[in-house]
């Protein structure tokens, strides 16, 4: 083994380093060329404008979007099998792992064994795929705990551990020093087939971390106070790497939680170095010294210091964030001022005002793996119900830990029973909540909550909540930490100050405020360091060891093509490949397109992707019927991910899509021809019939939000060829090209409401056979008025992605070659 000395390069941040060393180890004159190399080793100058690959080391799939990567791979097998090609030769070129146990599914379709056989399959069909199954734990801890390495071996190399996964979460990873982010499932898919991960050289920030931090503090304060500094200083597009001596009191799960946010200040990674901290965190394994000498060796220890944004730790206080927004922190003494004014701000003169203030939801969910975090809001419970505390009977509580392992925390420390006295049972694991697949409110207070017009509150944890992800009649969300969750829970309001009003009386008449069943650091320490850490390694290996026994029972089947069977409705054989052939046929001109939907501002990829529960009225759940399936076997979005026939009828599904052609939210449009106003899927499916394309129109920051590959696969499926909108977020631009639909972007200064259009007229884009990287390019429209935009291809990889119909058609076509 040897490694790739990196000494000429130590006044470049650690992030850069790992980046670089993988462009010198992969550099093969076709993906990676040695121009690539001299620019990131000219980082100071090239920064913010050299396009760099990066070859991870690994590729990481949580089932919810793994398995529709894996499926599509399946489908390319058989595409390329009917073009005459070994359908072996379609495998996994980077090392990829497949953990088969995030948000619930396997518990959730258990019954579909095609889908269980399917996942077998890819494990024994396809080289270099690990699946990891049901059981075992939730794709972050098993990534945390059991995947990562930091330094790993292979091709002759010891070389940094890095990984690129099909979450947004996958940047928790950073805080034990290892580079990785999330990606879209389609350049994931890329990734697994040798494509490295394109990106413009990162400026890197460093944060440093000064102070000592609060008693009451945790690391979702620490974390909300660096996301509003880091969103002020504007590092969208960023690395953020931390040092500086508050460092040494931040524990690495402290660091994966902060690390876990970074999405929310739209940063890259939020990146903490190996020190010392780390090496305790893998004092566990066998591979403690070999991970010390090789990082000393090749002088990754170092930090770096460039622009510097400082965070004093000594200054933070516990905050939620909320009403509406993540970004919008609210200090916890504050709270019930501040729900008071947006209350009258935006629903003054509301009947029984009282009622506005109780809170009716309270989830909680730890997608941090954090054991100290679990401990703490566990012994917080413990104390409220010894003192005789409980929580009123119309508050909807639930508890969706991050994996099992997560449970083994609670149980270990004997305060899962003091939860479940509070009302927090286990209800799942994963983004059970974050995703909206908790059961709904009671009928009796939802029909409370609409005929008092009332303003219903919820408090979870998480990282993520948007109007209506809860419930769809709960309006003001806060995201807190897991021991306020419970607090609040307990006090049954969002109206309290914690520091001037008892959480309740306990039993023996006594006033309790927060601070009094508030854990000691030292009776924290104690419980982790005693019943909790040593355990957690055992019973990950343990798990590992000894698999799922329903898995063990399963037969998958032995074939090189997977054999689709017709009757299930979790997977199906998608038409991506559809046409396929070894001509390159490309897209060409689009002429005379219909626009299916006229968007505003600020669509997310909630709005864009199916997620959460399947609406009884929707076309999905018209076609699931058509299966005879009832309503309670419709399951969720995110469980049938695998089947496009599903996925491409939620597509723009969502109840809060404003669309301007029919002007009233909810998932309709206008068949322009006919002038009829029908479901969003059943107008695009009369387009494609009659052979006419497709284009939306938006305004700005389209497709903002969580990484979902459904919110590009999902419009390519309904026939839109082009979007064009007066801004995107990167991500989901760079989706729309992997898929093959233009990214057009409004000159400066102009608008869909600037050049009065209606939506209503045809368009025509010429020459987008011919297109280059940010070209101008001319539409016309029926009404013979004329615009130009810019065709947001970045690159000549983009370009070629995009006239070979997607990213997942160039890999195939060149297996044809």
């Amino acid at each position: 083994m040897q490694c790739l000395p990196l000494a000429p390069a130590e006044r470049l941040p650690f992030s850069i380093r790992v980046l670089l060393e993988a462009a010198i180890r992969k550099c093969d004159g076709f993906y990676v060329k040695q121009e690539d190399v001299q620019n990131i080793l000219n980082w100071e100058e090239r920064q913010n404008e050299a396009e760099v690959p990066f070859s991870p080391a690994r590729v990481l799939l949580q089932d919810f979007t793994g398995i529709p990567a894996m499926v599509d791979l399946a489908a390319m097998r058989d595409a390329v099998a009917k073009n005459g090609v070994d359908p072996t030769l379609i495998n996994p070129k980077c090392p990829t792992d497949l953990i088969v146990d995030h948000s619930s599914l396997a518990a959730q379709i258990a019954h579909d064994l095609n889908l269980i056989a399917f996942s077998q399959w890819c494990s024994k069909a396809f080289k270099n795929v690990s699946v990891v199954p049901p059981d075992i734990g939730s794709v972050h801890q098993v990534n945390l705990e059991y995947l990562s390495q930091v330094v790993q071996e292979g091709e002759g190399f010891i070389y940094p551990d890095s990984v690129v996964g099909t979450d947004s979460h996958t940047t928790m990873i950073n805080g034990l020093g290892i580079l990785g982010w999330g990606v879209g499932g389609i350049e994931t898919e890329a990734v697994m087939l040798g494509q490295p991960v394109s990106l413009t050289l990162p400026q890197v920030v460093g944060c440093k971390l000064v102070g000592s931090i609060s008693t009451l503090a945790t690391s979702i304060d620490i974390v909300l106070c660096i996301t509003k500094h880091l969103r002020q200083a504007g590092i969208g597009g960023k690395f953020v790497e931390f040092f500086g001596p508050g460092m040494s009191q931040l524990s690495a799960a402290d660091r994966t939680t902060i690390a876990n946010m970074c999405p929310e200040y739209n940063a890259t990674i939020s990146f903490f170095p190996v020190d010392d901290t780390t090496l305790k965190h893998f004092k566990q394994t066998k591979r403690l010294e070999l991970l010390e000498a090789y990082l000393k060796a090749v002088k990754l220890f170092r930090s770096y210091d460039d622009q510097v944004i400082e965070v004093n730790l000594s200054s933070i206080v516990p905050y939620v964030s909320g009403p509406k927004r993540p970004q919008d922190r609210v200090p916890v003494t504050c709270m019930k001022e501040d729900f008071l004014n947006c209350l009258n701000e935006k629903a003054t003169g509301l009947c029984h005002f009282d009622a506005n203030l109780e809170m009716l939801t309270g989830a909680l969910v730890d997608s941090t793996c954090d054991a100290g975090f679990v401990v703490l809001t566990g012994l917080l419970a413990k104390k409220a119900v010894e003192a005789g505390l409980s929580v009123k009977p119309y508050i909807r509580t639930s508890l969706a830990p991050g994996s099992g392992m997560v449970t083994h925390y609670l149980n270990a420390s004997g305060v899962l029973p003091y939860l479940s006295k509070l009302g927090f049972e286990v209800i799942g694991y994963g983004c059970a909540t974050c995703v909206g697949n908790t059961a709904p409110l009671p009928q009796s207070v939802v029909d409370a909550i609409k005929q008092g017009d009332l303003v219903a509150c919820g408090v979870l944890s998480g990282s993520r909540h948007f109007e209506g992800r809860l419930c769809d009649c709960v309006r003001a969300n806060y995201l807190a930490s897991p021991p306020l969750v419970v607090a609040y829970a307990i006090a049954g309001t969002i109206g309290i100050d914690f520091e001037k009003e008892p959480l309740g009386v306990g039993a023996d008449g006594t006033e309790l405020f927060l601070k009094d069943l508030w854990p000691s650091k030292e009776e924290l320490h104690h419980v982790e360091e005693n019943n909790v850490v040593a355990s957690i390694f055992r019973e990950l290996r343990s798990r590992m060891q000894k698999g799922s026994t329903f898995w063990n029972s399963m037969d998958a089947p032995d074939a090189v093509l997977f054999p689709w069977d017709p009757k299930s409705t979790y997977i199906r054989c998608p038409p991506f490949f559809n046409r396929l052939s070894k001509e390159v046929s490309g897209l060409g001109s689009i002429e005379n397109a219909h626009a299916l939907l006229f968007l505003g501002d600020k669509v997310t990829t909630d709005h864009i992707s199916p997620a959460g529960s399947i609406a009884r009225v929707s076309a999905a759940a018209k076609y699931l019927q058509s299966k005879r399936l009832t309503p309670r076997e419709f399951n969720s979005y995110g469980a049938r991910r695998g089947n496009d026939a599903v996925m491409t009828r939620g597509t723009f599904a969502s109840i809060k899509l404003q669309n301007r052609l029919v002007g009233k939210t909810g998932p309709k449009t206008l068949h322009i021809p006919s002038g009829q106003m029908m479901d969003v899927f059943e107008a695009a499916e009369r387009y494609q019939r009659d052979g006419v394309p497709l284009i939306i129109l938006a305004g700005k920051e389209y497709g903002s939000g969580s990484s979902r590959d459904w919110a590009a696969k999902g419009p390519y499926l309904l026939g839109v060829r082009a979007v064009i909108a007066e801004s995107f977020a990167k991500m989901h631009k760079n989706h729309l090209v992997s898929m093959g639909i233009a990214p057009l972007q409004f000159l400066p200064g102009q608008s869909a409401d600037s050049l009065q259009l209606s939506g209503k007229e045809r368009f025509s884009i010429s020459m987008l056979e011919q297109v280059n990287t940010r070209q101008e390019i001319t539409v016309l429209t029926s009404t013979g008025k004329s615009f130009s935009v810019v065709a947001l291809f970045e690159n000549k990889m983009d370009v070629t992605f995009y006239k070979h119909g997607g990213i997942l058609k160039y890999v195939a076509h060149s297996m044809l070659q």
